[in-house]
């Protein structure tokens, strides 16, 4: 998995595109240390780009919500964006698409933090 990070400064924003497989080892691993990276340095709203994630197993689903309790501890907040249909439907049957503000474009989803 490739993590590429982008912060739109105009509003704060820490942006996460995901590239490869959100799974148990390196996907979720490098998942975690990139949000603790952006949370210790002050990121405060970060939006995960889904687009290219070609699969995703429970070790990514716990991740995901894992950075999202962190987040939630520290007073940040996760959003996604661009969730794939294989992946909404994991979030879907695991009950936790609800969990997650999910947006279908950067626009959207970045005016939410406003």
């Amino acid at each position: 998995m490739k993590i590429h990070t982008r912060r739109d400064r105009d509003d704060d924003v820490t942006v996460l595109s995901l590239d490869g497989k959100l799974t148990i080892g390196e996907g979720d691993i490098q998942l975690r240390r990139t949000v603790r990276e952006v949370l210790d340095s002050g990121g405060r709203r970060i939006l995960i780009d889904m687009k290219q994630v070609t699969a995703m197993d429970s070790a990514g689903l716990g991740e995901l919500v894992g950075c999202k309790a962190n987040a939630d501890d520290l007073g940040a907040v996760i959003k996604l964006m661009n969730v794939e249909a294989r992946v909404e439907k994991v979030l879907t049957m695991t009950r936790l698409i609800g969990v997650f503000e999910t947006f279908e474009n950067e626009v959207d989803a970045i005016a939410s933090f406003r």
